[in-house]
Parts: C-alpha cells; sequence; structure tokens
C-alpha cells in the first residue's frame, strides 16, 4: 500500500465528503442507497473497476446504520 499523501487526501476528500459519510439520520441513509444503486449499475460485476472498493465501503456504512436503526424481522 503506498503512503498516505495527506495533502492530496485533503484535497480528494474535500470534493467528496458530502457524499460519502457515515449516516445519521434516514435520510442520510436512504441517500446512500441510492448512491449504491447507482454505483451497482455502473459497476455491475467488474471487479477491476476503480469504484468497485466504493461499493464495498458504502455498503459497510448502510450496514452498520441498520445494525443501529433498523428493527431486525423476525
Amino acid at each position: 500500500m503506498q503512503a498516505l499523501d495527506l495533502n492530496h487526501t485533503i484535497t480528494a476528500w474535500s470534493s467528496l465528503a458530502d457524499t460519502i459519510f457515515v449516516p445519521h439520520t434516514e435520510q442520510d441513509y436512504n441517500h446512500l442507497v441510492n448512491l449504491l444503486d447507482r454505483l451497482i449499475d455502473q459497476v455491475g460485476e467488474d471487479e477491476t473497476h476503480p469504484l468497485a472498493s466504493l461499493i464495498d465501503v458504502i455498503g459497510v456504512l448502510i450496514e452498520s446504520y441498520e445494525d443501529h436503526h433498523v428493527p431486525e424481522v423476525n
């Protein structure tokens, strides 16, 4: 893995922070679900696509929200 260039990371994150974030509300959650749907439409099954790992990251954020806010159906 490459060494982290914080200046580059700050610049990149500044343009993404309003789109990719830890969801705290249902509106945040819905935003991430819609984003995930669009990413899946774009990436499909291509695990080599540059955005494939972003699908994993957003999936983890969604799963965490669901674990804490969505009751399990038995």
